[in-house]
């Protein structure tokens, strides 16, 4: 029905003026349609609908509102106020309704229904409490809720007590629940408050309101109670403590350079600190407070704290061993300072060769040098630590070591190099008178020089049987060892009753126990076995050789048999085929001279 209402309606405006334009035609008809009047503060407005209205967009709607209403463009841009606060995005027109009427509320919110929590002020304390506090107490008639101050200042002037002395940022020691309670972070500032401080009222430091230039120094308000009248200067936190006047809590050790021990620790400020410590700087060194103690009269310097310590002046902490490079051992640990200390400690340096105390001591005369402790110690002057096996590479074996060391040392000990040969000292003890060279060692030890240690059985020749007992030059009849004879013949050659027939190879069988007893086996060392008759016979029976040729018999019994063969050659050479060793004349079985014929 409306529909038709519409379309009779634009026809009549068409038969009646179709000389108009379109577009007043338009705003006529939209107006003819307009659902009812719009609220005061858009009664202008009213008559031109594309000020709230796009034709055939209906979201643009919230636009064309926020081009009007750019305060709250702004918020929900930077999304602060009531506005910008939405987590969503919202169309004006779900809020607010248009079209009711000139005196209609378009704003669905009352005094019970919003939250100031949604806004940038949220109501806190006193402020919550709608019967302390009521809306038009800060919001005014005829003004926008977003103008209403956020400051306390704004409302709370007439409560400042403090005539603006601390600012207008009442919010920084006051708080919400009530204006007397006072929330101020002292320790926010330059100046902590502790101990006594705590307790102390705001005025009392804080007088005629002035906070700005208030003075943080402890002679500003603590001057009448310095007994020092002056003298450790104005730093009275250095010493003091804020929990109590008395009480210092200046710690000498950790807060200056000087830590306090022993008795200075119990010694009374004044005693150092004679003058103002501003002024002048308190003397670090010993000899400042101790020159009267100084026994040394200067002479060790006046750095008595090497030696001394704060416990007690007489006790001594300096040790030799571990402050010097020069251990202090046996008698030199019992000996007094000035016994080598004789100068100015630090300016005439102590020597530390033996011989410059101990030179008077030296028997030797200086012709062992100036290293006295090679051989001597500090225990004892006559005790030797020097060992000659291990402090050298000539140990000492047998009767050379309770030999005195002038036995052979006879020059100086270090310019004359010692001979380590045994010719060197022995060459009147040689027997030998040279001639089996100087290498004493080689036979003889340092246990005894009769004593022999000569092993013959590591050279070529082994010494067994009685050759073990045959003294040296019975066979070495020059000095070179190297040019005796090995052969038997050239010691035994009056022995060889075979005057050479057998050759000079005598070891073949004779052996060193007895030149009588021989060991040569003719069955196994030859190709000719000694059987039967052949075996009491002397060797020369068959060996006829000349003396001096190599012996070696035919192996033929013709060569020994001619005479007994009584075949006279007829029957060959071969004698062993009939005939046995054992006897001449017998015959072997089944032989006989018809099997030769």
């Amino acid at each position: 029905m409306v529909r038709s209402c519409l379309w009779l309606l634009a026809l009549f405006v068409a038969a009646a003026g179709a000389w108009r334009p379109v577009a007043i035609w338009a705003d006529s008809v939209e107006t003819a349609l307009m659902p009812g009047e719009v609220i005061e503060g858009h009664a202008k407005w009213e008559q031109d609908c594309a000020k709230c209205h796009k034709r055939f967009n209906k979201a643009a709607q919230t636009t064309l509102c926020l081009d009007c209403h750019k305060d709250i463009a702004t918020d929900v841009v930077q999304k602060v106020g009531y506005h910008g606060r939405f987590k969503d995005v919202r169309a004006c027109r779900e809020c607010h309704s248009e079209h009711k009427g000139r005196q209609e509320k378009i704003a669905p919110i009352t005094d019970q229904t919003f939250s100031h929590v949604d806004t940038d002020f949220p109501l806190r304390g006193a402020h919550a409490d709608s019967k302390k506090v009521e809306c038009r107490a800060c919001h005014k008639p005829k003004a926008k809720y977003r103008s209403a101050p956020s400051d306390c200042y704004a409302c709370h002037k007439k409560d400042d007590r403090h005539k603006e002395n601390l600012g207008l940022a009442c919010a920084d020691c006051h708080t919400e629940r009530n204006w007397k309670e006072a929330k101020f972070d002292h320790s926010k500032t330059k100046f902590l408050l502790r101990g006594k401080h705590a307790e102390v009222k705001c005025q009392d430091c804080h007088g005629h309101e002035r906070y700005k230039n208030t003075p943080m120094d402890c002679y500003a308000c603590h001057e009448k109670d310095d007994y020092h009248k002056g003298v450790f200067g104005p730093q009275c936190g250095t010493c003091h403590g804020e929990r109590d006047w008395k009480t210092s809590s200046f710690n000498h050790d950790k807060d200056t350079k000087y830590p306090l021990k022993g008795k200075h620790a119990k010694t009374k400020c004044e005693s150092c600190h004679k003058v103002p410590v501003a002024k002048g700087k308190t003397p670090t060194k010993c000899l400042a407070c101790h020159q009267k103690d100084d026994k040394h009269k200067g002479s060790y310097g006046e750095k008595c704290e090497s030696c001394h310590v704060e416990k007690d002046w007489k006790a001594i902490t300096f040790d030799h061993d571990r402050d010097t490079k020069y251990l202090l051992k046996g008698k030199h640990g019992t000996t007094k300072c000035n016994s080598c200390h004789k100068g100015q400690m630090y300016k005439e340096k102590a020597p530390t060769s033996c011989l410059a105390c101990h030179k008077k001591d030296d028997k030797h005369k200086g012709s062992y040098g100036e290293k006295c402790g090679s051989c001597h110690v500090e225990k004892d002057w006559k005790t030797i630590t020097f060992d000659h096996d291990r402090d050298t590479k000539y140990p000492l074996l047998g009767k050379h070591t309770p030999l005195k060391c002038e036995s052979c040392h006879k020059g100086h000990l270090y310019r004359d190099k010692l001979k380590t040969t045994c010719y060197a000292c022995h060459e009147k003890d040689d027997k030998h008178k040279g001639q089996e060279g100087t290498r004493c060692e080689d036979c003889h030890n340092e246990r005894s020089w009769k004593e022999t240690t000569f092993d013959h059985d590591l050279t070529r020749f082994p010494l067994l049987g009685k050759h073990a007992k045959v003294e040296c030059k019975k066979c070495h009849l020059t000095p070179e060892y190297k040019n005796a004879r090995s052969d038997c013949a050239s010691c035994h050659e009056k022995e060889d009753v075979h005057k050479r027939r057998l050759g000079t190879q005598c070891e073949g069988c004779h052996n060193a126990r007895d030149w009588k007893i021989w060991d040569f086996d003719h069955d196994t060392r030859t190709r000719f076995k000694l059987d039967g008759g052949h075996k009491g016979l002397d060797c020369h029976e068959c060996h006829k050789s000349p003396m001096g040729k190599k012996v070696k018999a035919s192996g033929l019994c013709v060569s020994c048999h001619q005479k007994d063969d009584a075949h006279e050659g007829s029957y060959g050479l071969q004698c062993e085929r009939c005939h046995e060793t054992s006897l001449w004349k017998k015959l072997k079985p089944g032989t006989g001279a018809y099997r030769f014929r």
